[in-house]
Formats: structure tokens, sequence, C-alpha cells
């Protein structure tokens, strides 16, 4: 099985990179070749795997090297963020919509040309919902929900969905669109994100620096933690096609499964594990421009659809900390409860 992974060196990338490695096999079949394909080389470790192909470069001019043998499982996760598509239409359009695309025809042509048919993988989010005047969001979200974006990054993640959707129909490859919820907490350097900030006013107080806080606390949000994140895409990337328990039934997209809760909330989970001195260093500074972003997606989510896979939202946001704590106890100072 020659498995591919696109935005490999990307957060979730590399864990789900980490997590194939350490199984190597994929739904029961052994994994002969994991081709980690981003624009920034992934690190030695991973390279020095046998099980390991690297192609480095722009995607789009890299399809030739991806296909160069059969493809059986393709992960899409290589995305241009929500800020910075708002900031650069232009980018986000070449690198979400553009991009997507000529990858979806090079998986159509292996299929057409007597190739396997690909089980392809798509990292959606969470940001094609929203709100209109004529059309107001539901105190409750599932996937029947009509997408209706409010940033030019749900917008293109929503018409990769429909390709992706269509493809299926066609028979051109097997799609599934899992739409991921904020992953929190993400280690590292912050990213280019609207919703980096809920990572930041965690990581960086454990880390002992001062950090932003761009909306005002009230505001609720929709939360996975990297573990959960990972395990929900191997989840629904492994179900079997069906109608029965556990089966994956039709093109729908997933909701992966949501922790609902409030940055002050977040803030008080902070206070509990690591004392005031590090909510201290948080700055409430409302940034109008990233708070309409945050603000315009759905907080609560009704998990049947991944719950009927056998996925759970964390159970708390103090379990999400404290994972983070266990996972990057180097990138923590001072003590933690």
């Amino acid at each position: 099985m020659r498995i591919v992974i696109t935005g490999a060196s990307g957060f979730v990338g590399r864990l789900l990179v980490a997590a194939l490695l350490r199984a190597r096999t994929f739904d029961g079949e052994p994994i002969k070749r994991l081709v980690l394909a981003d624009r920034v080389a992934p690190d030695v470790a991973r390279v020095s795997d046998a099980l390991v192909e690297v192609v480095h470069g722009d995607l789009v001019e890299c399809l030739d090297a991806v296909f160069a043998e059969p493809v059986d499982v393709l992960f899409h996760l290589a995305a241009a963020v929500s800020a910075e598509c708002e900031t650069d239409f232009d980018l986000g359009m070449r690198a979400n919509v553009d991009t997507t695309r000529a990858l979806l025809e090079a998986v159509r042509a292996q299929s057409i040309t007597g190739g396997p048919l690909v089980r392809v993988v798509f990292s959606s989010s969470l940001a094609v919902h929203g709100s209109d005047p004529m059309l107001p969001l539901p105190p409750v979200v599932d996937e029947s929900t009509l997408p209706v974006p409010r940033s030019s990054y749900g917008t293109q993640k929503l018409i990769c969905e429909h390709l992706i959707a269509d493809f299926t129909r066609r028979g051109f490859l097997d799609g599934r669109v899992v739409r991921l919820m904020t992953v929190a907490v993400r280690p590292g350097q912050p990213n280019a994100a609207a919703s980096g900030f809920l990572s930041g006013i965690i990581r960086e107080p454990l880390a002992g620096l001062p950090t932003t806080c761009p909306v005002q606390p009230g505001l609720r949000v929709a939360l996975s933690s990297p573990r959960r994140t990972v395990q929900g895409i191997l989840r629904v990337a492994e179900a079997r096609r069906g109608t029965g328990p556990g089966e994956l039934n039709g093109r729908m997209p997933v909701h992966l499964p949501a922790l609902t809760v409030s940055v002050a909330d977040m803030l008080d989970t902070l206070r509990q594990v690591a004392g005031d001195a590090a909510v201290d260093l948080v700055s409430i500074t409302p940034d109008p421009a990233v708070e309409a972003i945050v603000a315009s997606w759905p907080a609560v989510f009704d998990n049947r659809r991944a719950a009927a896979l056998g996925l759970r939202p964390d159970p708390n946001f103090l379990s999400v900390v404290r994972d983070h704590v266990a996972d990057h106890a180097d990138a923590v100072t001072g003590p933690t409860g």
C-alpha cells in the first residue's frame, strides 16, 4: 500500500505521519511506502525511516513524482490557513482551490487509466459554517446544516468539499471529508490561522512568555486536541463504506467531535494548571478582524455522526492542557498542577 500525505511537514501532518509510522499498517494492510509531500522538507528522523519517500516542492509542480507509482490512499492536508487567505485572496485560491483541483485531476487520471481507485481523505474545517441575515446559524450545527462561509478560507474549503463529493459520485475516487475543529493546544511557533491565539493563550504562558488574546473572554469556540484530531482523521479514513454500525454512509462530511469552551474557561483552566502568574501573562487586546472571523464559526456541534464511528470529544479542557504538558514538557517552564 502506497500512502501520500500532502502538507506532511505541517503540524497535523507530522502527527499523522508519526501515527502511521508507529502502526506500519493502514486498514489492516502493511504500508509499503509513505510519501511525504510538502514545500517544507521533513525532519531527518522521518526521512531515515525505510517506509518514507519525500516529495519536496510546490505540490502542483510535483504531481508527476507523487503519482510516479500508483497511489492507494491520499491524505490531503496541505492548505493556506484562514487569516492569510483573508489577507491574500489570490494565495488562498491558488493554494486551496487550484492545487486541490490539480491533485484531484491526477487522482482521476490514475483511475481512468486502470490504476487503483484512490481513497482521498480531505481535511476541511468548521469554517465552512457561518451565519447570514437570511439564514442565521442554528444553536447546534450538524452535517446537514447548510454551510454559509464568512471567510475566503471557509469558502475555499467548501469548494473543495463539493469537488471531492462530485468526483466520488462519478466514481473517480473514494472521497472522505473530515471537518476539523480548531486544534489546540498546538506546540511550536504561532501560524497565520485566525484561531492561532487559542493555542497561544495556553502555550506561551506555560513557557513563561507573554501573549495577547484578540477576542473577548466570553467567546465560545469548538476545539479538538491534537490527539483526538489525528485519531478522528484515521478513523474516518479507515472506515468501511456501508450503512451498518461503525460504517461510513454516503458522501456527507464528518465533523470531528467538538469540545465547546469559552476563552474564559480556557484561562480558568490555565490558572488551575499553572497559577495566577501564568494567566497574568495573557493580555486581552481585541482585534476586530480576528474576532469577526472566529466569532462567525459555530461553537456547538451535534457529534452523532462521529459518535457512530466510535469517536468522542475530549472530556474537558483540563485533559487537553494536561496532554499538552505531558507531550511537550520541554516547552513548559514552572510548576504545573
